[in-house]
């Protein structure tokens, strides 16, 4: 077994929890996301996580820590590059934006996450649904890899597009430093 599960499986262990057959673990120190499948690694991704330090308290808009699950799985079928607001599709591309005044936008699918443990990331001022923390599609895909987000973890549109074909709500997602 590879570190990463060991510690998703430690940290599963001491929630009393099973861990998921499908696990995502994001390092920010790297930016990275490997993604495992029964124990296996099945693919590895750049990514981008915030631009503060990771944190998981309410409006600091840094990467929350710890093991968490996909609550929900955004934009089957939408056209990648799609734009959303408020988790809902707008009808427009990103490329339909004005260069300068977009702004960073949700792009193409969302995997909206949940922490899974209580007062760390999950509950009060630390929870990470509640903080619509996202696994999500960029317009600004010439920055992945970089720190560049308000929280979220940004992957390319085709790299969020495959990806959300994979997984299901329920699959675990660690983050680390």
């Amino acid at each position: 077994m590879t570190k990463p599960l060991e510690r998703i499986t430690k940290t599963c262990a001491a929630l009393g929890i099973k861990p998921a057959e499908r696990i995502l673990f994001v390092r920010i120190s790297t930016q990275t996301m490997q993604f495992f499948r029964a124990g296996a690694l099945v693919r590895a991704y750049a990514v981008s996580t915030s631009r503060r330090p990771p944190s998981n308290l309410r409006d600091s808009l840094g990467t929350p820590r710890g093991l968490h699950a996909i609550t929900e799985r955004i934009g089957a079928g939408q056209p990648p590059g799609m734009v959303f607001k408020g988790r809902v599709p707008t009808g427009r591309h990103f490329c339909e934006y004005e260069t300068g005044g977009a702004g960073a936008l949700i792009t193409s699918r969302i995997l909206r996450l949940g922490g899974l443990e209580d007062g760390v990331n999950r509950g009060g001022d630390v929870d990470t649904h509640d903080r619509c923390i996202y696994i999500h599609g960029t317009n600004r895909e010439h920055l992945i890899g970089r720190p560049q987000s308000s929280g979220c973890i940004l992957l390319r549109n085709p790299d969020i597009i495959e990806l959300h074909e994979e997984v299901r709500a329920g699959d675990m997602v660690m983050i680390e430093d």
